[in-house]
């Protein structure tokens, strides 16, 4: 976990893949997320750009 000014970014690992999420520093506070917590990701996106070069 990384915090900025305003977002952090959340790291998940599921199972050897990591999902990495941006959310609000205020939301990492409620959750009261710690580094080596256990989460859940639940994802909800009407659009997933991917690309490489």
């Amino acid at each position: 976990m990384k915090k900025g000014q305003t977002t952090a970014h959340v790291r998940i690992d599921i199972g050897g893949a990591v999902i990495t999420s941006s959310i609000t520093n205020e939301a990492v506070d409620e959750l009261k997320l710690q580094v080596g917590q256990q989460g859940y990701a639940v994802i909800k996106a009407s659009d997933v750009m991917v690309a490489v070069d």
